[in-house]
């Protein structure tokens, strides 16, 4: 179900896809301060090695965001970063920016939907971070009434600001350097900017490429939205995918996001548990929900359609009792 009479954007400018000149600046400022992830394969047991994993849980913070928010920060002027930084997130934002902060001496806060789980807002607040609760409403008000123009702090868009998705786009870079035959790259959406960065400098680097947005069945926003033939809001279920539980594709980010995405995949929750569980065991890395999604669809395409496979795990913010529980289940044949 939809419900396209609520805003789906600010009255802003459509998202212009990043250059690789930007991206390949954003990689130079994040020299020393983040991961250079590793492409690693899918742990399986008949030894194939056709589906490739990108670690960014590896991340300082535990998340791709790193990137971005970074990237983003390191562009504002010393004086405007004096003010404060300020976004709205559902948890790995605002880790990022909590980093961040901390690596510019700066304060920083953070409105959070009132259904994170508690152990993020604890890992957010031992940043230093103010993390203010509010309901989800409520946030997506603040940012299509652009209430954020009226506060001190610098405001980070969660995701359409163009060095953000920059920063993003630095994944791309690399897996193009490690991987010059990939044929696909799945990747999880949520606002889109990750699919947006990643996916626009791989599509520079070889329009060939194949890219994959993946989202839950319990919120398939973008599906939805094209399906539409524009942005819409959804009516969400209940999903362990948190970082990814966006109920529309704001109108700003649309065009760009349409032009990246060749397909999306969606897939079960069951399906993301699995992946979780398999992850943790085969590959010892663990996971969240979102994170998991990549290869939740790679597993669900025939390899003779999606070739030689990048999955990107975005990151690894899983409640712990949460985690305990789904490795507690059952093996499935996978």
């Amino acid at each position: 179900m939809t419900d396209d009479k609520k805003s789906t954007g600010w009255g802003g400018e459509p998202v212009s896809p990043p250059d690789l000149s930007e991206i390949k600046a954003a990689a130079k400022r994040l020299e020393g301060i983040i991961v250079r992830t590793p492409l690693v394969p899918l742990h399986r047991y008949d030894a194939k090695v056709d589906i490739l994993l990108k670690p960014e849980m590896l991340q300082p913070i535990g998340s791709f965001k790193v990137r971005g928010v970074y990237n983003w920060a390191a562009c504002l002027s010393e004086a405007e970063r004096e003010n404060g930084l300020s976004t709205i997130s559902a948890g790995n934002t605002a880790l990022a920016l909590g980093y961040a902060a901390r690596r510019f001496d700066v304060m920083a806060r953070s409105f959070l939907p009132d259904s994170v789980p508690d152990a993020r807002v604890t890992a957010i607040q031992s940043y230093g971070m103010d993390a203010v609760k509010l309901p989800r409403d409520d946030l997506f008000r603040y940012i299509f009434e652009s209430l954020w123009k009226k506060e001190p702090y610098c405001f980070l868009n969660p995701w359409a600001d163009p060095n953000m998705i920059a920063g993003s786009g630095t994944i791309g870079l690399e897996i193009f350097d490690d991987l010059k035959t990939v044929d696909t790259v799945y990747i999880p959406i949520g606002g889109g900017g990750l699919v947006s960065g990643a996916g626009s400098a791989l599509k520079t680097l070889k329009p060939s490429i194949r890219i994959v947005g993946v989202q839950s069945e319990s919120c398939p926003a973008l599906q939805t939205s094209l399906d539409a033939g524009g942005p819409v809001w959804i009516n969400t279920r209940p999903t362990i995918c948190h970082g990814t539980t966006v109920p529309f594709v704001v109108d700003e980010m649309f065009p760009l996001i349409k032009q990246v995405v060749d397909d999306v995949v969606l897939v079960s929750e069951d399906a993301v548990k699995s992946v979780i569980k398999r992850l943790a065991m085969g590959n010892k890395m663990v996971v969240e929900g979102s994170g998991a999604l990549s290869v939740a669809a790679a597993l669900a395409e025939p390899p003779e359609k999606r070739g030689q496979t990048v999955c990107i795990l975005s990151g690894g913010s899983i409640d712990p009792e949460e985690l305990a529980e789904i490795v507690a289940m059952p093996t499935s044949d996978n």
